[in-house]
């Protein structure tokens, strides 16, 4: 065999491992009884373990030397090579143990803020966290001393390869500086339309459940390769070819669960449509966080806030619960689909205020791994930034810094990717709306073939055979940039 056929046998094995820790986490956070946690975190931490050993084999440096020789390789392959590079220079930073410890502390955590979120108790997460942070700054410092990056940008690059803290500071406080008049000002325009009446429950969980899955269906989601399920906190994980996403219900509101699932099969489109031929090599992963971010931020702010898609959603909503009257129109659900709030929770804010979320987490988990901010005093720190930067305080940690479980599964880096993403969704929606102008009305049919069709060819089927910048660049004429953002915020929240 040649060196690149040798990586690339070796690679499919690793991807065949990762493939199996993807469905036994899915399990854990889906339907494994508490009582296995601790079993489940041993078998995870071997496992990823293993994976991380297959990662550093000393062969893989001579391979990738000689294959890079090769000039038989054509530009997939180059980037393929590339990739590997990447992937084996990030692992042989971490020693095994820091592996191990690392798995075993998150499965620990991810347990203890289940039940620290029911209660609203941080003090009981406390020290599980405390440990997460340890090895997470651990794994950056080591990272960072082979990358040449500080400890942040380390745990960043994981999550966005390439992306450094500085760029995003200064988009984030653009954006910091820009909300606050804007959000005033979309609201006084809200106070002149008419209000949405109230929707009344209660809405069944199985009539919520059959909407998600036709609206699943609309979007172009592959049942024979994945499924939905129910979480604590709604994801899209699973394996190749086994794409599986989850949502949770509310009876009084049957939108936070349709949006949910509309949000995370945003993500799955792009993992099915991920480059069949090199799927279980790194050139045929998605590029990162920030243009997955932007799939379900496309799905489920730009396209399904629409005028258009609400026109083509109302009846279907209206049969499946039974709802009569004017607030079930298209009309009244658009006005309330786009309503703005300052609310506590993340995932179910508005886009206008949802990036005030975001720079607030990526602020105090960049203050914790630089340890400038005691993890006792994390509740404090929240509650003051959701203040400066919502104007409104949570009443409980469990509204407040138990909201996500980003954290305590060792997602530190991750948060910035959310508003790049949607500013990276709303340049992609209005390329494909440019390049595609059947594209909204299409909507309105509930024919989702077009949108996603340009996706596959502009995002999904380029797997990471380039970056972040250079995609965008392709698909919409420039790299990451807020304008057209802050253009599509004013143009549906200040009409004329």
């Amino acid at each position: 065999m040649s060196a690149y056929a040798s990586l690339a046998a070796h690679f499919g094995r690793i991807s065949a491992m990762s493939n199996a820790v993807g469905i036994l986490q899915w399990d854990s956070d889906t339907m494994m009884p508490k009582g296995a946690a601790a079993s489940r975190a041993e078998s995870l931490a071997l496992l990823r373990v293993l994976q991380h050993d297959m990662a550093v084999d000393p062969r893989l440096g001579d391979w990738l030397e000689a294959a890079a020789g090769d000039d038989t390789l054509g530009d997939w392959e180059r980037a393929n090579l590339r990739e590997m590079r990447r992937v084996f220079t990030a692992q042989i930073a971490l020693p095994a143990d820091l592996v191990e410890a690392s798995s075993k502390a998150i499965s620990a955590c991810e347990m203890a803020w289940r039940q620290a979120r029911a209660e609203s108790d941080f003090p009981a997460l406390l020290p599980y966290l405390a440990e997460v942070l340890r090895l997470q700054r651990e794994a950056g410092a080591a990272k960072g001393a082979i990358l040449g990056l500080s400890p942040y940008d380390a745990l960043l690059n994981d999550y966005e390869p390439g992306a450094r803290i500085a760029r995003i500071d200064a988009l984030f406080d653009d954006l910091a500086a820009f909300l606050p008049g804007f959000t005033e000002e979309a609201l006084a325009a809200q106070a002149r339309r008419p209000a949405p009446g109230a929707l009344e429950g209660p809405f069944a969980v199985e009539a919520q459940r059959g909407l998600g899955q036709r609206m699943m269906a609309a979007l172009g989601y592959d049942f024979d390769r994945g499924r939905l399920d129910v979480s604590t906190h709604p994801f899209c994980g699973g394996a190749d070819h086994d794409v599986r996403i989850t949502t949770r219900y509310d009876e009084a509101d049957f939108a936070k669960a349709l949006m949910g699932v509309i949000h995370e099969t945003g993500h799955a489109l792009y993992e099915q449509g991920r480059p069949a031929g090199y799927m279980n090599q790194p050139v045929g992963q998605a590029r990162g966080m920030v243009l997955h971010e932007s799939q379900s931020l496309l799905m489920e702010m730009q396209a399904c806030r629409s005028r258009e898609f609400l026109g083509f959603a109302a009846p279907l909503m209206r049969a499946a619960f039974g709802g009569t009257g004017p607030e079930w129109e298209a009309e009244a659900l658009w006005r309330r689909y786009t309503r703005i709030e300052r609310g506590f929770i993340r995932v179910d804010a508005d886009e206008v205020t949802y990036p005030a979320h975001v720079i607030l987490r990526t602020r105090l988990e960049k203050a914790m791994i630089a340890d400038d901010l005691p993890l006792a005093e994390l509740p404090a720190a929240w509650n003051a930034g959701m203040k400066e930067l919502l104007g409104t305080t949570p009443p409980n940690d469990r509204l407040g810094c138990l909201q996500d479980i980003h954290w305590p599964s060792g997602g530190w880096g991750y948060f910035p990717t959310y508003t790049l993403g949607a500013i990276a969704a709303a340049q992609l929606f209005d390329a494909a709306c440019r390049a595609e102008p059947d594209t909204l009305p299409a909507i309105g049919r509930g024919d989702f073939a077009p949108l996603v069709g340009w996706l596959r060819t502009h995002v999904h089927g380029l797997g990471s055979l380039v970056d972040t910048d250079e995609l965008l660049t392709r698909a919409t004429g420039r790299p990451l940039d807020a304008g057209v953002f802050k253009a599509h915020l004013a143009r549906r929240y200040l009409p004329a």
